[in-house]
């Protein structure tokens, strides 16, 4: 019988390297032999990515109601399980993936106010038990993440997304409900210190994973 796999994911707000970071955590399990799938939400499908677009369109001449968001969110995760994530771990391969359902409770239950127990029913609902097994929240104060995200659209002469544009209230209601999370689930989340430098940041996040593989098999 083959041994399910893991399922690793990493969480933060805007501009604290959670991309860049996706890679580097995937390449350390490649190097221990690990079939590794590389992901992201919303998207990781077809479908997943369209509704992505949607999510992430800034267009000002249609607001979008945020229970329409919330639902955009969990649509996108259902057919990413059914399509890509599930699969994936029933074969044995660890899955890696560029935010989850964690930053549902942060974004549209912190950033927008959606109570927690709403989000939970959908939760619940899409992924029947399904959890990660390792979190990796990097965290940052609002202050230097802001400047981080200033720094990569302006180098890479990108515009603002839907989210990106949001005011600072938004993203410091967002750190705080991460952190909740982190605290109500310490055996889940490991927060790693995005202040430093990418060589520091990438040394906490080796030692974490590497002693959890080392547990895990």
């Amino acid at each position: 019988m083959t041994k399910r796999g893991r399922f690793i994911t990493l969480e933060g707000g805007e501009g604290v390297g959670k991309s860049t970071n996706v890679g580097f955590v995937a390449e350390l399990l490649e190097a221990q032999g690990l079939e590794v799938v590389r992901t992201r939400e919303p998207g990781g499908t077809v479908r997943g990515e369209a509704i992505r677009g949607l999510l992430l369109d800034p267009a000002p001449q249609e607001p979008l109601h945020v229970d329409a968001e919330l639902l955009l969110m969990f649509a996108a995760r259902a057919q990413h399980l059914a399509e890509k994530i599930l699969p994936a771990l029933a074969r044995g391969a660890w899955v890696v993936c560029d935010r989850f359902t964690d930053a549902t409770f942060a974004y549209q239950g912190g950033g927008r106010g959606i109570a927690n127990e709403r989000i939970a029913v959908l939760e619940n609902f899409v992924q029947q038990g399904l959890s990660p097994d390792l979190t990796l929240l990097l965290d940052m104060p609002e202050n230097a993440a802001k400047q981080r995200l200033e720094s990569r659209l302006r180098d890479r002469s990108e515009q603002r997304d839907r989210f990106e544009q949001e005011q600072a209230d938004f993203f410091q209601a967002v750190r705080n409900a991460y952190l909740a999370r982190a605290q109500e689930a310490p055996e889940r989340f490991a927060v790693i210190d995005a202040q430093h430098s990418l060589d520091t940041v990438q040394a906490q996040i080796r030692h974490t994973l590497l002693e959890r593989v080392a547990e895990w098999r």
